[in-house]
């Protein structure tokens, strides 16, 4: 029996997530989730890994607002405020159309994060395709790195922090979806899983950048977590650690769901 523990969503790509008990899957991603993203003076989409300060920015959502808490300031913006001014841009080879939120927001962000950056929300659920060619298919994404979720079981984590000289919390991961498991890494062999009445296809186990090295709560870097994982986790030019899912029937998940898994 597998069960869900955790829920989480990324409203801004690259911020600091919400754990949520219920959330409505969607082909791109969970509601709400990396549907907006911040962009550099040259439109190109900012993360962690140029400015880990970005995981300091605590977002929260309640009602149609949305509310971003970094140390004593404080913003919000209407989940469906956006000015009329299209930008297109790229998370890494996909094209996406986003519109700019408002300057107000820009401002606020800029003046924090010491850098001019403008705050985009992705145009539609369908401004964005990925192609996977594992399966040959192109699938709708939020602003995600590459799919529309994450899953990691419990034991995955377990496992890689008795490898550790200082262990590590999940939130390092990113996940959408956490579960309870039997062992480390069999998520990665599941092919079909359903959520209560969702239906997920699992295409590949995700590979790993440096932002798994970055301490969420501090910003502090250890490359202890990216080096353990390099030396039993390699898969081609790739460290692996979680699996990439797509939604293929929409619906509701909740926190202490069951899974059905499809081997």
């Amino acid at each position: 029996m597998y069960t869900i523990k955790e829920l989480i969503i990324y409203p801004i790509k690259s911020l600091a997530g919400i754990s949520v008990s219920s959330s409505k899957a969607c082909e791109a991603g969970f509601e709400y989730d990396r549907r907006w993203m911040l962009l550099d003076e040259e439109n190109k989409f900012l993360t962690q890994r140029s400015a880990t300060q970005m995981a300091l920015f605590i977002p929260a959502i309640e009602d149609d607002f949305i509310s971003i808490n970094y140390k004593s300031e404080k913003i919000s913006f209407g989940i469906n405020e956006t000015s009329e001014e299209d930008i297109v841009t790229k998370v890494w080879d996909d094209v996406t159309t986003t519109n700019v939120v408002s300057e107000h927001v820009n401002n606020w962000f800029s003046r924090l994060l010491e850098r001019k950056v403008t705050l985009v929300k992705i145009k539609s659920e369908f401004s964005r395709k990925h192609h996977n060619k594992t399966k040959d298919i192109n699938i709708n994404v939020s602003l995600a790195d590459g799919y529309p979720y994450l899953l990691i079981g419990e034991e995955s984590l377990r496992f890689l922090n008795t490898k550790l000289q200082t262990t590590v919390l999940m939130n390092r991961f990113r996940p959408n979806i956490v579960v309870t498991s039997n062992f480390p890494h069999e998520e990665d062999s599941w092919k079909n899983i359903k959520i209560g009445n969702s239906d997920f296809v699992n295409l590949k186990p995700c590979g790993r950048c440096m932002i798994i090295n970055i301490d969420q709560q501090t910003t502090a870097i250890n490359d202890e977590p990216l080096k353990v994982l390099n030396t039993y986790r390699k898969l081609g030019n790739n460290v692996i650690f979680g699996t990439n899912l797509m939604c293929i029937t929409e619906g509701y998940v909740n926190i202490g769901d069951l899974l059905t898994i499809g081997l």
